[in-house]
C-alpha cells in the first residue's frame, strides 16, 4: 500500500486514558497509535495518526488526506453530532471512511445517538473501547485490497 491510511481523532481524545476511565478506559492515545502502528506493519499498511481539538484543523487534514492517504479512519468525538464542516470535506474525499467511537453512542446522551460523519462512512464502530480503531484497521486495509 504505497499511501498511509489516515487515523483523525477529534475533540478531548488528547485526554484519553484521564477523562473518564469508566467510560473510555484506561489507555492512552499514545498506547492506540502505538497499537495501530505495530498492526499496520504487520498487515503491509502505513497508517498516519493525528489529533486536534480544532474542528477546522481536523478540516484541513481531511482536505489533505485528499492526495495523500488511502483511507480515513476518524474518530471525530463531539464534532460527530454537530460538524456538517466534517461532513463535508469528507464527502470530497474519494477513499473509504470509518468512524470509530470508543463508547457505544447508542447507550449515551440522545443528543450523542445521531452522527452527521454516518451518513458518509462505508462503516461505524461503536462501544468495542479503543480496539475499535483496531478492528476499523483491519476493515479499512480489507476494503482498500478490493479496490
Amino acid at each position: 500500500m504505497s499511501k498511509p491510511i489516515y487515523v483523525l481523532n477529534g475533540p478531548n481524545l488528547n485526554l484519553l486514558g484521564l477523562r473518564q476511565p469508566e467510560i473510555y478506559g484506561r489507555e492512552t492515545l499514545a498506547d492506540v497509535d502505538k497499537a495501530l502502528a505495530a498492526l499496520a506493519s504487520e498487515l503491509g499498511a502505513v497508517v498516519h495518526c493525528a489529533q486536534s481539538n480544532h474542528e477546522g484543523v481536523l478540516v484541513d487534514w481531511i482536505h489533505a488526506a485528499r492526495n495523500e492517504a488511502a483511507g480515513i479512519i476518524i474518530n471525530p468525538g463531539a464534532y460527530s453530532h454537530t460538524s456538517i464542516a466534517i461532513l463535508d470535506a469528507l464527502n470530497a474525499f474519494q477513499g473509504p471512511v470509518l468512524e470509530v467511537h470508543i463508547s457505544n453512542i447508542h447507550k449515551r446522551e440522545a443528543f450523542r445517538h445521531h452522527s452527521h460523519v454516518s451518513t458518509r462512512a462505508e462503516g461505524v464502530i461503536a462501544g468495542f473501547g479503543t480496539e475499535g480503531y483496531l478492528l476499523a484497521l483491519r476493515r479499512m486495509v480489507s476494503l482498500l485490497g478490493r479496490r
